[in-house]
């Protein structure tokens, strides 16, 4: 009896350490499948197929450098550009979120009534009974990159006072920067501003 338990023990023993040579070879496995190979085989194929997209959607000016993100919306304070919806957060990625505030917060009020103003002074052609709603509101992210076509349109008084180009020019840009609802059905009819601006600032230097 003593030598057969004696013998279960060293198979015992023997077994553990089966199992846990096990254990290591097959965590060494799928580090490498799934820490390794997989995020390299899906970059490849990224870069292959969409490189645009896999590489943050970058834009760039006629300069070739960098200006920013389709993805990401931008503070403009060029009056003669065409203007963002508020961000909360001030376009950053890192934070993306709003404060959630309620329609009579008071610190949102303040907020509209500023944007109000400003907009007044910044564009005294054009009526605030005129301003859509998504210029003097946050989205839901604080980083919408698009206005409505509407917000685009109604700065066209303003920008083509300081730049000189015709108001009809203008108009003609936004309709061919307006990009239509998600597969024809989903959300709204949308420009991109930074997309936009850029194609402006084509114009001025004509």
């Amino acid at each position: 009896m003593a030598h057969s338990s004696e013998a279960s023990e060293e198979q015992l023993t023997s077994s553990k350490g089966a199992y846990f040579f096990t254990i290591v070879r097959l965590s060494v496995v799928f580090i490498v499948l799934c820490g390794i190979i997989y995020p390299l085989a899906s970059t490849a194929l990224a870069q292959v197929l969409m490189p645009s997209q896999a590489n943050g959607s970058l834009l760039k000016n006629n300069a070739g450098e960098v200006v920013g993100s389709e993805l990401i919306g931008q503070n403009f304070t060029n009056p003669a550009l065409f203007q963002s919806r508020i961000s909360s957060i001030e376009y950053k990625a890192e934070a993306s979120g709003s404060n959630n505030y309620g329609p009579s917060n008071p610190d949102m009020l303040k907020r509209t009534s500023d944007s109000i103003a400003q907009w007044k002074l910044d564009n005294p052609d054009v009526p605030v009974s005129e301003l859509p709603v998504d210029l003097i509101t946050n989205s839901g992210s604080g980083l919408d990159p698009h206005i409505s076509q509407a917000a685009a349109i109604v700065q066209i008084p303003r920008i083509s006072k300081l730049t000189g180009i015709p108001a009809d020019e203008l108009k003609a840009l936004v309709s061919k920067h307006t990009e239509g609802r998600d597969l024809g059905l989903f959300g709204e009819e949308r420009v991109n501003v930074l997309k936009l601006n850029l194609a402006l600032s084509e114009l001025t230097v004509k």
